[in-house]
């Protein structure tokens, strides 16, 4: 099953002149979306994945059901505000401005391995955020998964002390 064929593109989104690969199409198909997050477990399997961090918000809808098959905990990183008990947070910086998003405080033990889910990696600017925030909890990153990678934005560059894996590449 090419799972490339269940992303759309969409002209124009969210504004002028960027092409938006739009997930949903795969997410709304059953046999599609269990593919993907079989072939994502399937990488990891066997890795000591402790725990699984994911990216508000679209990592939220790989993170979960990653840790389920991955028999381990699943974490949400979120953004400020978001989370009702102490909290670390970073600021980072987007095309235009800066964003912050932030972890519990208690949500990863030192030494733990943690392998961080979000959808797309594009800039890499919201999961190096995320790996700064688990290493300054003392967890180790085992590694970076994404369903889908924008390689000409070159995100992986500002990765490349970790393991990288995204299913499609564009």
């Amino acid at each position: 099953m090419r799972l490339e064929d269940r992303v759309r593109d969409i002209q124009d989104f969210p504004q002028p002149g960027v092409l938006f690969k739009d997930i949903t199409p795969m997410l709304q198909d059953g046999p599609s979306f269990h593919a993907a997050m079989e072939r994502l477990a399937a990488h990891y399997a066997g890795a000591g994945v402790e725990a699984v961090v994911g990216v508000e918000s679209r990592g939220f809808i790989f993170g979960a059901p990653l840790a389920y098959l991955l028999n381990c905990g699943f974490v949400p990183v979120r953004k400020f505000g978001k989370l009702p008990a102490e909290t670390i947070n970073v600021e980072y910086a987007l095309e235009y401005g800066t964003n912050i998003v932030e972890i519990h405080k208690d949500a990863i033990k030192p030494g733990q391995r943690v392998l961080i889910v979000d959808d797309l990696l594009a800039t890499g600017g919201t999961v190096s955020a995320a790996v700064e925030l688990i290493e300054k909890l003392g967890g180790h990153i085992a590694g970076i998964a994404f369903l889908v990678e924008l390689s000409y934005l070159k995100g992986r560059e500002h990765l490349q002390d970790h393991d990288v894996f995204a299913l499609i590449k564009y």
